[in-house]
């Protein structure tokens, strides 16, 4: 009876041991995975602070892990073979071209000849020697831009004998009504804060060095005043944006001072319209949807953009076709393989996509259209095979899984590229616009106000436009500063700077 009981007891601890076991080595599981989340997380991050920024992953350890790949059991996959980096043209390989680049014909030139004395002129032989030619040498000088004070002399006239008034000519229309600053320098402010990212106490201190003091104070309220005037052309390029049928999107965020005190985080959207070369930034408070929902309430079209859920109800309503960014797709596969390698075969393969588009580059639509059907299609076919099967073999909170995850979630929308051959295959051009407020966030480090980040994202438009069409900022806002007061409402359009381009500007390449 005791043995019977003993062996009982012995077997219920057997039991329990098992089931300890069992739990313990769940436990060890999950906590091996969330270590090797961690890691990954901490090798990213550590790439993005001390690393190389690019996201291009070496072809020869990608090589290297798709012969690994080859050499593993399992389905028998095709061979990738890694470009080069090499551009074949006409049977050779393009070369950067070398040597020392000729100065730009558009700068002025100002002759300065160097003569042989007149003694020197006469031969040996006591003929006088001809002059047959000369040599002409070029460099490059500056000359530091300078103040100029603008008087504007209006003469009075009165009658000796009636005395019935003072007759004078009309002063002159100004967008910004009794400023002591010209339309060049209201230009020269914003261009040297919104483009060069000077902080205005910088300006302040490049003026003082001239003799001049205008504090930072007067310099902000001429920004103001400035965004004041140009809201109208504002207004029209956010109506032609939104008039477009295909945009662009992307956001970043913003420090903002707050009216009591402290900061938040302010958002500032941009909006791409790629085909006319149009870029509208907008700020909100938040990131919530209600600030692309309101922005692109009357626009119907196609929308590409990241993966953001507050897009999914314009997508929803049917008036707004979701396009798919490959390179956020790709950026979650890079970043997996630097702890997986079994992700070396997806990035190869969007790699070969991309290599597609290189290709298409300087095609139109509609042979690009063509192009892709042919070789981007089957391109997409052997990715959504490599998809499913690492979806059936990564563990789904893994960092591959998240990227596995992510490509499933936008793979319809990342399929529609090929159907039109206008759309980019990655929403690249719509971050890059926001390179210009992340470099100036670094120097002016905050917005004063919410007022004060709706001007930069309006005056960011204005100036980022004029880059996007290759035209100078500076001759475009002086000239608008000195028409915008009289110019007729109705004609808007001619104001926005692609409208400038085509209307007034000699820089016009649009």
């Amino acid at each position: 009876m005791d043995q019977t009981r003993g062996l009982d007891t012995a077997v219920d601890d057997l039991a329990t041991a098992r089931a300890l076991i069992a739990s313990l080595q769940d436990q060890l599981t999950k906590s091996q995975r969330e270590v090797a989340a961690l890691r990954h997380q901490l090798d990213v991050l550590c790439q993005r602070l001390f690393g190389k920024k690019s996201e291009r992953v070496d072809p020869r350890q990608l090589q290297l892990a798709l012969d690994q790949l080859a050499n593993e059991p399992g389905p028998v996959t095709e061979p990738v073979e890694m470009d080069s980096g090499e551009t074949p043209v006409g049977g050779h390989s393009r070369r950067r071209p070398t040597g020392r680049r000729p100065l730009p014909a558009h700068v002025p030139r100002r002759r300065v000849e160097i003569d042989i004395a007149e003694a020197e002129r006469q031969c040996a032989c006591g003929h006088t020697r001809m002059r047959i030619g000369e040599d002409v040498s070029e460099k490059l000088e500056y000359e530091p831009a300078s103040f100029v004070v603008i008087e504007t002399v209006r003469p009075k006239y009165a009658c000796p004998h009636c005395h019935e008034g003072v007759v004078e000519a009309p002063a002159p229309p100004q967008a910004v009504e009794k400023s002591l600053a010209g339309e060049g320098l209201l230009a020269h402010v914003v261009v040297s804060k919104y483009v060069d990212h000077l902080p205005l106490h910088r300006l302040e201190g490049i003026f003082a060095r001239e003799g001049i003091d205008l504090p930072r104070s007067t310099l902000c309220g001429w920004v103001a005043d400035v965004a004041a005037a140009l809201t109208p052309i504002g207004e029209q390029l956010r109506r032609e944006i939104v008039a477009t049928d295909y945009l662009q999107t992307d956001d970043t965020t913003i420090t903002v001072l707050g009216e009591r005190g402290g900061s938040f985080k302010g958002r500032v959207w941009t909006y791409l319209d790629p085909l006319t070369r149009q870029v509208l930034f907008d700020a909100t408070t938040t990131h919530e949807r209600d600030g692309p929902a309101a922005f692109l309430a009357d626009f119907r079209g196609a929308l590409q953009a990241d993966a953001y859920s507050g897009y999914d109800g314009l997508y929803q309503s049917g008036q707004v076709v979701e396009i798919g960014c490959w390179a956020h797709a790709r950026r979650r596969f890079v970043d997996a393989f630097m702890i997986d390698t079994a992700a070396a075969l997806m990035i190869a393969l969007i790699q070969q996509l991309y290599e597609v588009e290189h290709a298409a580059a300087d095609f139109d639509p509609d042979a690009r259209r063509a192009l892709r059907q042919e070789q981007s299609v089957p391109l997409l076919a052997k990715i959504d095979a490599e998809r499913q099967a690492l979806a059936r073999t990564v563990l789904p909170k893994s960092p591959l899984g998240d990227a596995v995850r992510y490509q499933t979630n936008q793979w319809t929308a990342l399929q529609r590229f090929v159907e039109d051959g206008r759309l980019a295959i990655d929403n690249n051009r719509a971050e890059n616009q926001l390179r210009l407020v992340a470099v100036g966030r670094k120097n002016w480090l905050f917005a004063g106000s919410f007022e004060g980040a709706r001007r930069a994202a309006l005056l960011y438009s204005l100036v980022q436009s004029c880059k996007l069409i290759g035209v100078p900022p500076f001759p475009y806002l002086k000239d608008v500063l000195l028409r915008i007061a009289t110019h007729p409402q109705r004609l808007l359009d001619q104001l926005t700077p692609r409208g400038w381009t085509k209307t007034f500007s000699p820089h016009a390449t649009a």
